[in-house]
């Protein structure tokens, strides 16, 4: 890919999505910002999705639909689109980005080129949000909730490097892990408060929109702290793999996260006193804060 214009990567995984896949094939076709480049990979479909996709690089052109062939056969999400980033990132130049895209969203025209118009530099990375948030993206806040969802995500080259050079943990998803990543590592979190997808709620999502903040409460009060704290553990012990990529207050903090995961109260109720570990929502951070002190 070029150096020389803001070319931005789509990076498609695609699973038995044939009955939306030609809407949001449409939707790129349709984006303002023209200058992008379509690579896929699909994890073994076994209805039309990969004739529609041959059937689009056919009408576009093979040089603007790659497909990434890889001989690992099912992958699932996450290894999916890290296959799809570690496979172009390389390639990225200076200038370049790469967007998550999932196969049954619509993109609004203006999508890629508000992402291009945000990275300005090498130390961005912009993520389009459904709604406003009442936290400041960062680290540690990225450890409680994840506020990046894939579809919305627009990485810079740096950053799409850094996370292809990751080894991100099995239960988590790749969107969480590059918002985790990417602030752990310094790199600026821009929230666009307006929309620039038309999400699809179906039967047949990976993992769907959130419910209202009820219904996640009463699912997260019937679950209970276990499973929450195994997904933050893991992401903890994850990011100190990586801890010479990672900032030095982002260090400082994990230190303290990491002691109070393996600690008692006391060591807990230090870790909640770090700053910005908090979710986005009062009532959800009442919770987290219970789920947190008792493990």
């Amino acid at each position: 890919m070029s150096s020389s214009a803001s070319r931005v990567a789509i990076l498609l995984a695609t699973f038995n999505g044939a009955t939306h896949l030609p809407e949001q094939l449409d939707s790129f076709l349709a984006q303002e910002h023209r200058d992008w480049t379509l690579y896929w990979r699909d994890d073994g479909s076994s209805d039309a999705t990969t004739a529609i996709m041959t059937a689009f690089a056919a009408r576009v052109g093979p040089e603007r639909c790659v497909h990434i062939a890889t001989a690992n056969g099912r992958l699932g999400v996450l290894g999916s689109f890290m296959a799809l980033l570690r496979a172009v990132a390389p390639k990225l130049g200076e200038r370049d980005a790469a967007a998550f895209a999932d196969q049954d969203d619509i993109w609004l025209p203006q999508k890629l080129a508000r992402g291009v118009a945000a990275l300005v530099d090498d130390r961005l990375h912009r993520l389009g949000l459904s709604a406003p948030l009442a936290v400041t993206p960062g680290f540690p806040t990225s450890l409680t909730q994840n506020l990046a969802s894939g579809c919305t995500i627009l990485l810079n080259r740096a950053a799409a490097l850094l996370v292809a050079g990751s080894h991100p943990p099995d239960r988590t998803l790749h969107d969480w892990w590059s918002y985790i990543l990417v602030s752990a590592a310094g790199g600026r979190i821009i929230p666009d408060p307006e929309p620039t997808i038309l999400y699809r709620q179906h039967a047949g999502n990976a993992i769907g929109a959130a419910s209202s903040r009820l219904r996640r409460a009463i699912a997260a009060l019937r679950r209970g702290p276990r499973p929450f704290m195994r997904d933050f553990a893991c992401h903890v012990d994850s990011l100190a793999e990586h801890e010479a990529l990672l900032s030095a207050p982002a260090r400082h903090d994990l230190a303290v996260l990491r002691r109070a995961v393996a600690g008692g109260p006391q060591l807990r109720a230090e870790g909640l006193r770090l700053p910005g570990l908090k979710r986005n929502h009062w009532s959800e951070g009442m919770l987290f804060r219970l789920w947190f002190l008792i493990g």
